[in-house]
């Protein structure tokens, strides 16, 4: 192991050894996925849309998503 790797698993260790401390839980990655369940007509209306404004249904509905958490702060 060289000496990045050490440092990376030792602050790790770290992290591990203080969320134990505080008695919370380690932060757990995200994968980025998740399943959206929309009404049929809902679903017709975001493909349409996105289609106007030349964007995947995937980018039109993050944009969404990342304009109303902005939008929020």
């Amino acid at each position: 192991m060289n000496e990045i790797e050490r440092a990376f698993r030792d602050s790790i260790d770290d992290y591990l050894v203080w969320c134990r401390e505080e008695g919370s839980l380690p932060e757990k990655p995200y994968s980025g996925r998740f399943n959206l369940r929309l009404s049929p007509e809902m679903h017709k209306a975001v493909a349409i849309r996105a289609k106007k404004l030349n964007m995947s249904i995937n980018s039109f509905v993050e944009k969404a998503i990342a304009d109303e958490i902005t939008a929020t702060r």
